[in-house]
């Protein structure tokens, strides 16, 4: 018998739990040539903004051993056009919509937050508080707890109750349990992790920065260790708080990893980008993976691997099944 695939976002109950990461799949409508995308548990929208935005000069991406730099400066169409065009196409869809949303100031976020709660059809949100607050120097939200938290309590202030706000977090932080604890207390429903980590490469033939804005987010295969050991740290300190675990993941074997570690849900990323059918291949891979593991509901999996730690410093035999 298949595994039970079904999972919640927040208080929002997911057919799977396989969405896309910000950013990779734009509205859906791109990625809708290679997957049906009602069938996935939701897709994330790339971080939208409250105006219109060219994003940085090029050139914006680069590859890098085993991931991937880019510095595209949140380009998009702005929340009236998304509103208008991308989010109505994914109802007529039935997909699933969490939307990520960015911007300069908490007052930002939480125009854009309160018109989201006006439309129709919004599974969830995701703040993406990687973004520098023009109102302090440009220091990056997502670095200090309080600036966080001053974030989520406007989005949430202006959110309907019904919609799940999740944060999105930095792995470019010292203790990225405090930035998860204070976005909870500020009324987080839920987490998201890991954005990229900043990143820099060099052409040394031109001896110049690849990128025209020199740095760049790291995503891809070799950041998935530090996925995993946030998921875990933060999982470990609110254990009741839903993860949505990303960084990395290209198979279905990495997306049970971060189940393992703690995260509820996958978003997968960059490696849509030379695979746009990545996402079902990944669910069935990981069915394959929870059935192996003789594991019949993936809610049975979600931190599992640290109950199992507990267990081994407890002299107790982890309860899990056997594996090939």
């Amino acid at each position: 018998m298949p595994a039970d695939l079904r999972t919640k976002l927040g208080h929002v109950d997911l057919p799977n739990p396989i969405l896309t990461a910000s950013g990779c799949a734009g509205a859906g409508r791109e990625l809708s040539r290679f997957t049906d995308v009602a069938k996935l548990g939701a897709v994330v929208t790339k971080s939208i903004m409250l105006a219109p935005r060219a994003g940085r000069p090029t050139p914006r991406m680069a590859e890098t051993p085993s991931g991937m730099l880019n510095s595209i400066g949140l380009q998009g169409p702005g929340i009236d056009a998304f509103l208008q065009r991308d989010l109505p196409w994914l109802l007529t869809r039935g997909a699933r919509a969490v939307v990520s949303i960015a911007g300069s100031s908490a007052g930002e976020y939480a125009e854009l937050a309160r018109r989201l709660s006006d439309a129709p059809g919004v599974t969830a949100i995701e703040v993406n508080i990687s973004c520098p607050n023009v109102e302090d120097r440009g220091t990056v939200f997502a670095c200090d707890p309080a600036a966080a938290a001053s974030v989520i309590e406007e989005v949430r202030a202006n959110t309907r109750y019904d919609i799940p706000v999740f944060a999105k977090l930095s792995p470019d932080v010292t203790d990225i349990v405090a930035i998860a604890r204070s976005c909870v207390a500020a009324g987080a429903d839920g987490l998201s992790l890991i954005n990229t980590l900043l990143g820099m490469a060099i052409d040394t033939a031109t001896m110049r920065p690849v990128l025209a804005g020199l740095t760049g987010g790291l995503s891809g295969p070799a950041i998935r260790p530090i996925a995993v050991r946030c998921i875990w740290q933060v999982k470990q300190a609110l254990p009741d708080v839903p993860i949505i675990g990303m960084g990395g993941v290209r198979t279905g074997r990495d997306a049970f990893e971060l189940i393992l570690a703690g995260a509820a849900m996958v978003s997968v990323g960059t490696v849509i980008f030379h695979d746009p059918g990545a996402c079902d291949r990944i669910l069935r891979e990981l069915g394959d993976e929870l059935a192996r593991s003789g594991l019949e509901r993936l809610t049975d999996a979600i931190g599992l691997a640290q109950q199992s730690a507990d267990a081994v410093r407890l002299g107790a035999r982890p309860r899990m099944g056997s594996r090939d």
